[in-house]
């Protein structure tokens, strides 16, 4: 054999070679922890309108608990079910939420031993089971029609030198990811809620009536210590029935205070109350006697008169509306979190929280003689004949009716104004913060302005 044939030979079997080590080559490996990575945690929710329920549960080192604050749509009606069912505007929250949630991925495998959790904060609120109370993350759970699991997760602590990104895990299973997180779930009651309580705008106010008073809860007297009624006349604030000067700054301030007024807490009325409230006038009122100490609790009492009556006096608001509204100011609340959100047994025991809160009981009334009735037309005839054919006469009635015409749809307006705001304010007392109160709740001396 020659050396041309014997290298050919060799080349030949270093190619078979090549290819058998080809064939017969192992197939690459992947971990199985690395298998999922990038993909979705809820694959099969793809719709934020899906979500109809909203849970997020948080754990609370100081006491050791878990607290669960929900959002949850019964009929079209969204409500939270922790604060006695209050009417909730989270709608658009939620779908954001939602949204946020069905675009959660598995970004980057990080452990699958349990030793880790309270390291990464992915321990779960809800584990009675757990041995350690410290690293517990957030866990949020969303659902469907019939109570039907759309997603499930534990968020815990934000991953180092990566902002926007957090370690998550899966209820039920040891493995943590870390995940880009573009939601952020507030457990806070005035976040949840409709901010603007009385719907009013400063510029639509045009007269401010301060009753300032206070009851003796235990002889039942009142202490009068003076009144203020303010009206805005041509653009400018005047005292009725007095020469004194306004401060007209003071009273700008008011009225923003009035405007912005919104609340940190809610309780619900006793059944019935809030209806006999609003018939007082009508049909008078009867009481039993759980509903006058559950006002009395909150502050709130009934003169021999039979007018309701607050501890720290009122503050009336009329608007070019027609609508008046009561603001009456209650029972200090003590306590913080959800004892003054959704109220406690310690809510007015002094030693569970400073003071820092007050109730507040709102009603509205429309005043039909603020749109005095214009004159009526002598008759109708106009309407029956062709414009051409109208006498000065039908001209004239023509005019009288639009302007009465007009007339009636202000005062219907206003009417169903108060209406609208009495049907939400019905169920309620609500809470404030002491900022608030010491805002809207001002004394005849803050108004005046002092002489030179």
């Amino acid at each position: 054999m020659n050396e041309l044939t014997k290298t050919m030979a060799f080349a030949a079997g270093a190619v078979l070679l090549v290819l058998l080590a080809v064939v017969t080559a192992p197939a690459g490996y992947t971990p199985d922890s690395f298998i999922d990575q990038g993909q979705p945690f809820f694959p099969d929710f793809t719709d934020p309108n899906q979500a109809v329920t909203l849970e997020v549960v948080t754990w609370d080192d100081e006491t050791a608990s878990a607290d669960a604050f929900k959002v949850t749509s019964q009929g079209g009606v969204w409500t939270i079910p922790s604060h006695h069912g209050y009417p909730a505007d989270g709608e658009e929250q939620l779908a954001k939420t939602a949204a946020g949630v069905i675009q959660l991925s598995r970004d980057d495998f990080r452990s699958d031993n349990a030793a880790d959790h309270e390291a990464m904060g992915v321990g779960d609120p809800l584990d009675d089971t757990a041995a350690s109370l410290k690293g517990r993350g957030r866990r949020v759970t969303m659902r469907g029609e019939n109570d039907q699991v759309l997603a499930d997760i534990i968020i815990g602590k934000e991953v180092e030198d990566r902002p926007g990104y957090r370690f998550v895990r899966l209820p039920g299973q040891k493995r943590v990811y870390s995940a880009k997180v573009d939601f952020d779930i507030s457990t806070r009651f005035q976040d949840w809620i409709k901010q603007d309580l009385l719907e009013v705008d400063k510029a639509a106010i045009d007269k401010l009536t301060l009753l300032d008073y206070s009851v003796d809860e235990r002889s039942g007297v009142v202490r009068n210590r003076g009144s203020l009624v303010v009206v805005e006349d041509g653009g400018e604030w005047k005292i009725e029935g007095s020469r004194e000067e306004v401060d007209s700054s003071k009273v700008d301030q008011l009225l923003t205070a009035v405007d912005e007024l919104s609340i940190v807490g809610v309780r619900p009325k006793p059944q019935g109350l809030s209806e006999g409230l609003n018939r007082i006038e009508e049909e008078g009122l009867r009481l039993t006697r759980q509903d006058q100490m559950d006002l009395q609790d909150k502050g709130y009492f009934f003169s021999v008169e039979g007018s309701l009556l607050s501890n720290e006096g009122e503050l009336q608001v009329r608007t070019n509306k027609g609508v008046r509204y009561t603001l009456r100011f209650g029972e200090i609340v003590y306590g913080s979190g959800e004892t003054i959100s959704a109220g406690g047994e310690s809510e007015q025991d002094e030693s569970q929280g400073p003071g820092e809160n007050r109730y507040l009981f709102v009603t509205t009334e429309f005043l039909p003689d603020y749109f005095p009735e214009p004159p009526k037309p002598a008759n109708l005839d106009f309407q029956d004949k062709e414009r051409d054919d109208w006498t000065a006469a039908d001209q004239q009635n023509k005019g009288l009716h639009d302007v009465h015409q007009r007339w009636k749809e202000r005062v219907e307006a206003g009417r169903r104004k108060s209406q609208e705001l009495n049907a939400r304010f019905a169920d309620w007392y609500y809470v404030i913060s002491d900022e608030s109160f010491r805002k809207v709740r001002v004394e005849r001396s803050d108004l005046i302005k002092e002489e030179d």
